[in-house]
Formats: C-alpha cells, sequence, structure tokens
C-alpha cells in the first residue's frame, strides 16, 4: 500500500448542526426556530420525529468534546442556534443561551481542539419568519447584527466563523420545493431568499471586519461534482448549466462576478426578478478569508432543452448510498479542482464531506461500518491529488461526529462515526471513528493498490 501525506499543518475535524444535535429546545429561554416549528407539523419529518432532544448535546456537551479528544481531532466545526441568543431574531439578547456557547468554546479549547463556528446552519428564528423570513430584506440586516454580537462574545477565543451554511439548501428547499422548513413553494420567495441570504452574508463579513478581531471568515455551500452524461458538445453545455444553476448561483455574487446571467433570466422568465438594490452586489463580494467546502457526490447531466433550466440529471451509474447519493469518491477531488481552477485558486476548508452508513451494532456491540471507511477513504484520496495538482486546501471536517436529526429524514439516516442510541444516549464509536483518529495520526490515509 503506499501512504498519502497532507501537508505540514493540515487540520482535521468533524463538523455538527446546532438543530440537529442539540436538544433542549425549550430549555434556557431559548426561542423557537422554523424547524421547532416545521418538524412539528403532520407530515414534514419521516415518522413523525422532531429535534426537540436530538443527541441531547446541550447537557452532555462536556462529554462529547471528551470524546472528540479521544478520537484525536483538532478542531471542530458547530454552528449557534441563533434563537438560543436572541429568542425573536432581534433586540432581546438571552445570556443563558451565550452562556452555553462561552462554556463549549472553552471546553473545546482545554483540549486542544480549535472551534469553528457557523453561524447560520439553517434554524431561522420563528419571530424573523413571522416578519417574511428570509423573503423579508430586513433578515439580512438582523443577520449582521446578529453577527455583531457573537463576534463580540466569542471573538476572543473564536479565529474562524462561516457565516452560511448551504445557503443552496434552505433556500431552494424551504422556499421552492417545501421540503425543508420554512416549507414554502413559491418561485417568487425563493428569488428573494437566495438574493437576502447572500446580503445577510456580505452584512456578516462587514460586521467581523468593523469587529477589529483577529481570524478569518467565509461561507460554506452545498456543491455537486458535475459531469457530462456523453461526450456531446451540448452535453459540456448542459454541465455549464447545471453549474451556473448551482455553485456560481452562490458562488459568483461572492468573488465579485454577480448572478449568472442564464440563471436571472430564468427566475424573471418566471415573474421572480431578484430584488438587488443598489450597493447590494459590492456588499455581497465583500472578501472572504476562505471558501468552505462541502460535497457528498456527483451528479451526471445531459441536455434537457424542453426544461426552462436547460439540462436534468442522468440516471445514476453507481451504487447508491441510502439518502439516494452515488458511491463517488473521486467527486471530491474533481469538484476541488474545478472550483479551485473557477475562482482563482482560493483557500478552501471542507467543511462537510461524509457518508450515510446505517450499518448497526453488531452481536458484540461492534459497528462495522466498512462502506464509510471505503468511501471516506476514497473522498480523501482524490483529496490528496487535488491538493499535490496545487489547490490550496487547509483543513477537512468530517459529516459528521454524531448520528443525528438527519432534518426531513428524522433519525434513519446515520452520517456520525459515532453510534447515538437515541433511547438511551449513548454515544459508540464505530469502526470508522478509529479509523479517522489513526488517518489523523498519522496525516495521511493508506491507497489501497
Amino acid at each position: 500500500m503506499t501512504f498519502l501525506q497532507f501537508p505540514g499543518g493540515f487540520q482535521w475535524g468533524a463538523a455538527t448542526a446546532a438543530y440537529q444535535i442539540e436538544g433542549a429546545y425549550n430549555e434556557d429561554d431559548r426561542g423557537l426556530s422554523i424547524w421547532d416549528t416545521f418538524s412539528h407539523q403532520p407530515g414534514t419529518i419521516e415518522r413523525g420525529e422532531n429535534g426537540d432532544v436530538a443527541c441531547d448535546h446541550y447537557h452532555r456537551y462536556r462529554d462529547d468534546v471528551e470524546l472528540m479528544a479521544q478520537l484525536g481531532l483538532q478542531t471542530y466545526r458547530f454552528s449557534v442556534s441563533w434563537s438560543r441568543v436572541q429568542p425573536w431574531g432581534y433586540g432581546a439578547i438571552n445570556e443563558k443561551g451565550l452562556a452555553f456557547y462561552d462554556r463549549l468554546v472553552d471546553a473545546l479549547l482545554e483540549k486542544n481542539i480549535q472551534p469553528a463556528v457557523t453561524l447560520y446552519h439553517w434554524d431561522l428564528p420563528q419571530g424573523l419568519q413571522d416578519l417574511g423570513g428570509w423573503a423579508n430584506r430586513d433578515t439580512a440586516e438582523r443577520f449582521g447584527e446578529y453577527a455583531a454580537l457573537m463576534f463580540e462574545r466569542l471573538g476572543d477565543r473564536v479565529t474562524r466563523w462561516i457565516t452560511l451554511n448551504e445557503p443552496i439548501v434552505f433556500t431552494l428547499m424551504g422556499h421552492l420545493t417545501g421540503r425543508m422548513a420554512p416549507g414554502i413553494r413559491d418561485i417568487r420567495i425563493a428569488a428573494r431568499a437566495i438574493h437576502h441570504a447572500l446580503l445577510a452574508h456580505g452584512r456578516a463579513v462587514a460586521a467581523f471586519r468593523a469587529s477589529g478581531r483577529a481570524g478569518e471568515i467565509g461561507i460554506t455551500n452545498a456543491n455537486t461534482s458535475y459531469e457530462p452524461a456523453d461526450d456531446r458538445p451540448e452535453t459540456q453545455q448542459a454541465v455549464e448549466l447545471a453549474r451556473d444553476f448551482d455553485s456560481r448561483l452562490f458562488h459568483g455574487p461572492v468573488f465579485g462576478r454577480g448572478y449568472p446571467g442564464s440563471v436571472l433570466r430564468y427566475y424573471e422568465s418566471k415573474g421572480a426578478p431578484f430584488p438587488i438594490e443598489d450597493g447590494d452586489m459590492e456588499a455581497i463580494a465583500a472578501p472572504i478569508d476562505f471558501l468552505g467546502v462541502n460535497l457528498y457526490s456527483r451528479a451526471r447531466i445531459e441536455p434537457a432543452p424542453e426544461r426552462g433550466v436547460g439540462y436534468r440529471t442522468a440516471a445514476p451509474t453507481l451504487p447508491l448510498l441510502p439518502m439516494g447519493y452515488e458511491a463517488a469518491p473521486h467527486a471530491l477531488g474533481d469538484f476541488v479542482r474545478w472550483v479551485s481552477k473557477e475562482y482563482g485558486n482560493p483557500r478552501i476548508y471542507i467543511t462537510e464531506n461524509g457518508v450515510c452508513d446505517n450499518t448497526e451494532p453488531g452481536p458484540d456491540g461492534a459497528i462495522d461500518d466498512h462502506v464509510r471507511i471505503d468511501l471516506l477513504r476514497g473522498f480523501l484520496v482524490g483529496l490528496h491529488g487535488a491538493i499535490e495538482e496545487g489547490a490550496d486546501v487547509r483543513a477537512y471536517y468530517q459529516w459528521s461526529l454524531l448520528d443525528n436529526f438527519e432534518w426531513a429524514y428524522g433519525y434513519r439516516m446515520r452520517f456520525g462515526m459515532v453510534y447515538t442510541d437515541f433511547e438511551t444516549q449513548a454515544r459508540i464509536p464505530k469502526r470508522s471513528a478509529a479509523w479517522y483518529s489513526e488517518v489523523i495520526r498519522r496525516n495521511g490515509v493508506e491507497l489501497i493498490d
């Protein structure tokens, strides 16, 4: 076997999100979020589940940090529940909620684990949704104020900040397909949500610069590595359209290139123009320090001139994982190469990459999640290749530390390297946890020839 060594100083970590693990949804003066509201509506979540308790991390965070230390994690990405620190999303500050994040950050630093804080991972305060949510321009301003609050409170210890997690998901799946909170199906509202979310990102970056705090700030998005289904020129054109409606729609404005013309024309044809005002695009394009990349798979693309967008996803040709993703470990390296070339080789953190493997404990209690290990190895091999070719990738966060509340799928889908028994809240490291610990210890991965 060949050992692939990652660069010196490369960081290894894991990631989670507040609503997926914290629980304690109505404790210590926390306000409701749109996910509290959405998950309590009949028919929205598989098996009628919700995040009321989740992994009970709010009460068990010290044990979880100890577990991170045992695994050897060097950095940990988590999100702040906005409604825990500002119950309405504006105005009154909840000191009890802020104190929780103080304690969590301090516990991480005691174990020499660098905190990486995501300000928004989908859980908008319900108080802001009642005022229009992301369709309301004021939400971007409230987000800037919330960001400034967090920089003031945690910025003496936290030096890595992510403004938004996966705006493509919470804008489109939350406001176009209705599959995610707040469950809206309206393209006009979706267009407003996209623009206001990116404006919120810009407001947060401005607040960070104004704070004078040391550190770095960026944004992370859900990405797919797009591949042509065949070698026809029109198929390659369809791939570029797919990138317009996915990657470039969210990356283009951040990197000062604006919205793709194909996307603007499509939304305008549907009576859903983006509500751009003077100065917005300059605000969105405020320089960032890194780009966060979340990636799980690829998609094969073929032309579809009969569709307004001009493309569609072709039938998969690789084995499918429980979430419906193709098992495509080459996709991570391929996407990193593309995005590095597209945007001038920015600093990149892989802020999420992982595998859904629903293996249950065996008779001996061990959890042999070999599918996860094999695919993670493949992802890291591809990532190493992209770095060798010049991509500036500095860190990798596996999704996820724990099995958790997987949004509309409830608790059925397991992405954790640590098994969560949701009845007892026991944490059981899987075989993949031991494997990842060895990757961290050696700062590299074995290439099985």
